[in-house]
């Protein structure tokens, strides 16, 4: 199994590269990555927080579940809705379980890229399932949910933990 990374480890803070290759070894990936998520109970993960720099990420959230490869995301309706977000790679290192903070994210949006197939995937998503695609492209391009807070003390405690 492997390990979750987090915040510090620079293969976060560095943008993934496109997936070329769709082989055994891609899907291997992609059940690993699933593996790994359900052993944190986490809803999402991107590549990168397993140290893989691919863009790709898995997601089981509000009774979806799936992988996109090459996403691209698109802004459908850009009204802001604050809520509580956390993340496998910002944990609190006293209990290990993700430090949550209140994160503004647009309302709707739309995935596009591929499966493991190279079959095309287009997903439009609000709610729950559009803060997690958000959140797991922003990991592929090297950004964490933590640089989106203000200058506040929620961010302090993140970043401190």
């Amino acid at each position: 199994m492997r390990d979750i990374r987090t915040l510090g480890d620079p293969v976060l803070r560095t943008p993934a590269d496109p997936v070329e290759t769709f082989d055994k070894e891609l899907r291997r990936l992609i059940d690993e990555m699933f593996q790994a998520m359900y052993s944190v109970n986490g809803v999402g993960l991107a590549g990168p927080q397993i140290g893989v720099s691919r863009r790709v990420f898995v997601y089981d959230i509000s009774g979806r579940k799936g992988h996109v490869i090459n996403p691209v995301l698109t802004v459908d309706d850009a009204e802001e809705v604050l809520d509580e977000e956390g993340c496998l790679s910002v944990p609190d290192k006293g209990t290990g379980l993700p430090i949550y903070a209140p994160v503004a994210r647009a309302a709707g949006v739309t995935v596009e890229g591929v499966d493991r197939l190279r079959r095309p995937v287009r997903i439009k998503a609000r709610g729950s399932l559009a803060r997690c695609f958000q959140h797991e492209t922003e990991h592929l391009d090297g950004r964490l949910y933590v640089d989106r807070l203000p200058k506040s003390e929620a961010r302090k405690i993140a970043l401190r933990a």
